[in-house]
């Protein structure tokens, strides 16, 4: 018997592998939200300047960025339902305000003009005079600024957990159907990460090497933006924006102290964010005031009127300051062409970024 039974110890581990190999376990069902991956052209997923790091604390997520969307859109965010987010980030207009000042509740105007909103996932701080360091912390002001939204957010949250729709949202994103501030302000914050413009003529020209994308202005335009007329200083591609607060020379005497009445140091009076160049001709006005109703205005500034005395004036303003920067009527025109072509009309129109 002893040797029949040492005969069959050899085939039993066979035997439990075959089954196994029938049987294969079922795998585990996907628990939480899904992660969401930013969809960049090619050309994008190899620049090294667009490399992409989310907190830690506040992955992008479908769910996530879906009531991001909802929220972004959602009037139950001011104090008497008249407004949302949109009502102030158009999106025909790159998601800024034709308004010099927009509206806030009960009639009250803004302090300064509102900013385009796109390619945030990139941006360091936001806001004029960079005051908020995260997209998270941007998200919680204007729900309760007087001259905007001039909310509360215990009444916020209230209104969105009696709303049926919220709870259900909450929880596909976050786990439970919790509805606070810091919550709303994530949600927020992942919807506005995939606002992604990459998709301009100028792009076709530059990284798809498209011969026909710019014509022989545009080309001359581009030129000078990235030598001569000095644009390329503060604009770099791929973003053309800076991280950088800077005092490009408005005034002699500002009315507005940009970073500097935040702050109260000497050296920042001033100093404002660098915004980005793409989908600049849908966003007058121009500057934090928006002073500038067109581009023509904002190129003869940079060409005739910086204020080169000012004793803030950022380092990146020294051709100025030098007398470097002459541009004639030709060169002017030429810029006004190549800075058209950083328009993405894709962008402008895309219905994920539209009203849900």
């Amino acid at each position: 018997m002893a040797a029949i039974r040492l005969s069959f110890l050899p085939v039993l581990p066979a035997i439990a592998v075959l089954t196994a190999c029938d049987h294969p376990p079922k795998p585990a069902a996907p628990s939480g939200p899904a992660p969401l991956r930013l969809e960049l052209p090619a050309w994008a997923l190899v620049d090294t300047s667009l490399r992409l790091d989310f907190p830690y604390d506040n992955p992008l997520t479908v769910e996530g960025a879906a009531l991001g969307r909802m929220l972004f859109f959602e009037k139950a965010l001011s104090a008497d339902g008249s407004l949302s987010c949109a009502s102030c980030h158009v999106q025909q207009f790159a998601f800024a305000d034709s308004a010099r000042f927009s509206s806030g509740l009960n009639g009250m105007r803004t302090a300064r003009n509102s900013m385009p909103l796109m390619n945030l996932a990139w941006d360091h701080f936001f806001f004029w005079d960079a005051r908020a360091l995260s997209l998270e912390l941007q998200a919680f002001e204007p729900v309760t600024a007087h001259r905007e939204m001039a909310s509360r957010w215990s009444a916020v949250s209230d209104r969105l957990v009696q709303d049926q729709r919220y709870p259900p949202l909450f929880t596909a994103a976050f786990g439970d159907s919790r509805i606070d501030s810091l919550r709303i302000a994530f949600a927020l914050a992942q919807f506005e990460r995939t606002m992604v413009s990459l998709h301009s003529r100028f792009d076709r020209h530059f990284y798809l090497k498209q011969t026909d994308a710019l014509n022989a202005q545009e080309r001359r335009g581009k030129d000078l933006f990235f030598t001569r007329a000095h644009c390329v200083d503060c604009h770099e591609p791929p973003l053309f924006k800076g991280h950088h607060v800077v005092n490009i020379g408005l005034d002699s005497v500002p009315a507005d102290l940009g970073m500097g009445g935040r702050t109260g140091i000497p050296w920042h009076m001033s100093r404002f964010k660098t915004p980005t160049l793409r989908n600049i001709a849908v966003t007058a006005p121009y500057m934090h005031d928006g002073r500038f109703a067109t581009l023509e205005e904002v190129i003869d500034f940079y060409a005739d009127d910086v204020h080169t005395a000012s004793p803030t004036l950022d380092e990146h303003m020294m051709p100025w300051r030098k007398g470097e920067v002459r541009l004639s009527k030709q060169d002017r025109a030429d810029l006004v062409a190549f800075l058209r072509t950083l328009t993405d009309s894709a962008f402008l129109a895309d219905k994920r970024f539209g009203p849900p």
